[in-house]
């Protein structure tokens, strides 16, 4: 028997349009007038719909809306996707705050390791959130990935046999047809070098029905696969997201989740807790959370490093182990955990870090 509850459905939408992949794609919401069919939109939400329609297009999946609270703009759930004019208030935010373009050696080809790389294979979402890190290409032509940029990324990772793991994000991969995606693991099956294919997804969370019995037909043919996904939320935990996990494992993919500590989201003990014990219960085990970045928009989001080194530390002991995901910052010079030995202190503003390499990363993180 499936343990959480299922997402509620408008009364005047069949089951079958509800349930169907395609349907909420074709009504995303795209307005205040269309969200007003699932919340009561506050004035701020409104100017901020509107004021930010040129920087950060505004769309969301008729599933997720109908996981909002109506009345209360406080709600987790609605902080994650619909605007706010505290997006127009981050003198620190940055377009790029890891440097991804700096690391890119082909188009959409991310590389920050030696043996492992993002390929971001379309600039595409179910629905946008509000601290998506890739803003500044999500919805904007100029990063739409055309077949033969696609090709010329693999004839890169083909000249390039240090390349052993891939992951495949964006945007999101499950944007994808059925048949594109079978075509982009059959090109990478093919390299020798490629030992591990991950997708980084959201759409089991804001999209659960296009995880499908074809689409897991689809993966299971070219493992090893390995999906990361993105709940952030006890409430993001439905009957519909657990069935599509179920159905991702039970293909032979094995789910992990990474979230972001988000500032009236999850940021404090007992979310956090009842989210990773949900996603453990999912079956999906928690990997990685991050701290936010210092992200153009998004000063409303970031919590002080101090402070969610404090929610992980009270996390242990009082949940099992595995529930509990590593807490990292991502910096150009790749993932650093919150932690001993690799915190090295706070000086003023900034955080001190020691990256990979040895390298130390100062982080704006005012307290």
């Amino acid at each position: 028997m499936n343990p959480f509850p299922r997402a509620p459905r408008p009364a005047d939408v069949p089951d079958a349009d509800w349930c169907d992949a395609g349907w909420q794609l074709r009504h995303r919401i795209r307005s205040a007038e269309e969200l007003a069919r699932y919340v009561d939109p506050a004035p701020d939400e409104v100017r901020a719909i509107g004021a930010l329609a040129e920087r950060f297009r505004f769309v969301i999946t008729p599933y997720y809306a109908a996981l909002m609270d109506g009345r209360d703009p406080a709600c987790p759930i609605r902080r994650q996707v619909v605007p706010r004019t505290a997006e127009l208030d981050d003198p620190l935010g940055l377009a790029d705050p890891l440097d991804e373009v700096a690391h890119s050696p082909v188009k959409n080809v991310i590389r920050v390791y030696r043996d492992r790389i993002a390929f971001c294979v379309n600039n595409e979402c179910a629905l946008y959130c509000r601290f998506c890190l890739r803003k500044r290409m999500v919805g904007d032509e100029e990063w739409t990935m055309q077949r033969r940029e696609l090709a010329a990324a693999l004839d890169w990772i083909r000249r390039t046999p240090e390349i052993r793991d891939v992951l495949l994000t964006g945007g999101d991969p499950l944007v994808f047809s059925d048949e594109r995606l079978d075509w982009l693991l059959s090109e990478l099956r093919a390299i020798p070098h490629v030992d591990l294919v991950r997708l980084g997804t959201r759409l089991p969370v804001t999209l659960p029905f296009r995880v499908t019995p074809a689409l897991c037909a689809v993966l299971e043919r070219h493992h090893p696969i390995w999906v990361n996904t993105h709940f952030n939320h006890p409430k993001e935990l439905t009957a519909e997201a657990a069935e599509a996990c179920d159905r991702l494992l039970r293909a032979g993919v094995p789910v992990g989740n990474q979230s972001v500590l988000l500032a009236g989201v999850n940021d404090d003990v007992e979310t956090m807790k009842a989210l990773c014990e949900g996603l453990v219960r999912m079956r999906v085990r928690p990997y990685y959370c991050y701290q936010a970045q210092l992200l153009e928009g998004t000063a409303h989001f970031r919590v002080p490093i101090e402070r969610g080194v404090e929610l992980f530390r009270a996390l242990r002991g009082r949940t099992t182990g595995f529930a509990i995901p590593q807490y990292v910052l991502d910096t150009p010079y790749g993932k650093v955990p919150l932690g001993y030995p690799y915190l090295r202190g706070r000086e003023g503003e900034e955080v001190v870090v020691e990256c990979p390499d040895g390298r130390l990363w100062r982080e704006r993180n005012p307290r």
